[in-house]
Order: structure tokens, then sequence, then C-alpha cells
């Protein structure tokens, strides 16, 4: 069965066109019924009509309230029933009743290895303060900021003569990598996550990562 999927952005839509991609390769079973961005005429947008996907614009300024702005998405999602609403670079902090209206399937890609560094500039924090490995986490979303059960990580190694532009862009190519194959997972129902996050019925004790490919097979 293809998976229907709702992606919200908010910039370049990188992992956007990261799951386009994986879609027209087969390698993801699944339709985008939907792009949703709050800011209009950025290049996320234009992925998304060139791949002849629906787009919607809301401007977030419009709105009176965080709550109001989500209800007017959820207005939007909720016809499209999908299986899965993808925050692939959404840069809006979301309220508790759309967290809730979308309980377990809402996902999210972070760029550092959660717990560390939620939020922004992650990439020069792990340069401040000498991280010898950064890397990028998908997660399902919580109420808390990037806080959510984590699935799958990626590690990239940090290097001296790293700025937070060379960090993010080896860290942005492993996001490709890591955000098809969780949505495909989730998905085939390897991943479920109600009270507890399973993999293949097993307790997810720690997340699993890109490196140890055995185990994502």
């Amino acid at each position: 069965m293809t998976a229907s999927l709702v992606v919200l952005i908010s910039g370049s839509g990188s992992n956007l066109q990261a799951i386009i991609d994986a879609i027209a390769s087969k390698q993801l079973n699944a339709e985008i019924k939907a792009v949703i961005s709050n800011k209009e005429n950025i290049t996320g947008l234009e992925r998304a009509s060139k791949a002849n996907i629906p787009t919607h614009v809301i401007e977030h300024q419009q709105f009176s309230s965080r709550e109001a702005f989500d209800q007017s998405m959820i207005q939007i999602i909720d016809p499209l029933k999908p299986d899965l609403v993808i925050l692939a670079g959404f840069m809006r902090i979301l309220s508790d009743g759309f967290i809730d209206h979308f309980h377990h399937r809402l996902i999210n890609i972070h760029p550092s290895l959660l717990p560390k560094y939620k939020g922004l500039n992650t990439h020069q924090h792990a340069i401040d303060n000498h991280d010898k490995i950064h890397g990028a986490s998908v997660h399902y979303v919580s109420h808390e900021l990037d806080s959510g059960p984590i699935v799958i990580q990626a590690e990239v190694p940090v290097h001296a003569e790293d700025t937070a532009e060379t960090l993010a862009e080896r860290v942005l190519y492993e996001e490709h990598n890591i955000y098809p194959l969780a949505i495909q997972m989730h998905i085939d129902g390897r991943i479920t996550f109600d009270e507890q996050l399973k993999v293949d019925g097993q307790l997810l004790t720690k997340p699993l990562q890109w490196k140890d490919k055995q185990l994502l097979k």
C-alpha cells in the first residue's frame, strides 16, 4: 500500500527533495499529498511544484495566535488523511493541540545528535564545544522542543578546520539518507510508537545508527 504524506517546510526544502527523490527511485513507497509552507517565495515550494505536488502557503503572521495558525493547517491536512506529517525544515514551534491531533504520526529531523543542541545554531555549538562527533536525528514530535523519541541518528566527524557552513553541509548529506529510511520503516510498520517506541516489535532503548546498516535491513 502506498502511504500518504504531508510535508511542512519553511525554506530550501532539501529534505523535501530527498523524499521526492526516494519516492521516484522506489526507495520510498509513498505519495506526497501536499506541501505546506509558512513562507512564500521559497525554494522548497519550487521543488514541490516541479514534482507536481499541491502546495499551500499559510503565512503565520496573518494569525493572532499559534493555535489559530495551526488550526488552519489542520483544516488542510485532515481531508488528505496522511499516514505521516513530516517536518522538513519547518521553522515554527507547533502548539500542543496540533501535536496531539497528529499524535504518533508527526516526525521531524533535527541537525544534532539529540539530546544535545536542541533549537538553532547546532553546528556552531558543536564547533564551539570542540565536539569530535556531530550529526542528525530523526524523532517523533512531542510537546517539548526537539525532545520526542529518537528513531535513528547519523554521525558526522567534526574537523579542526570546520566552519558552521562546512559542517552543516556534511550533516545535511546524512539527513538525506536517514529521513527517507525512517519514513519507510514507519510505513512498513517496523517502527511503532504508541506509549513506547519499538522497532521490529522490540523496545528501542537507544536510537538506531545509520552506520549500523545491518540493523536497518
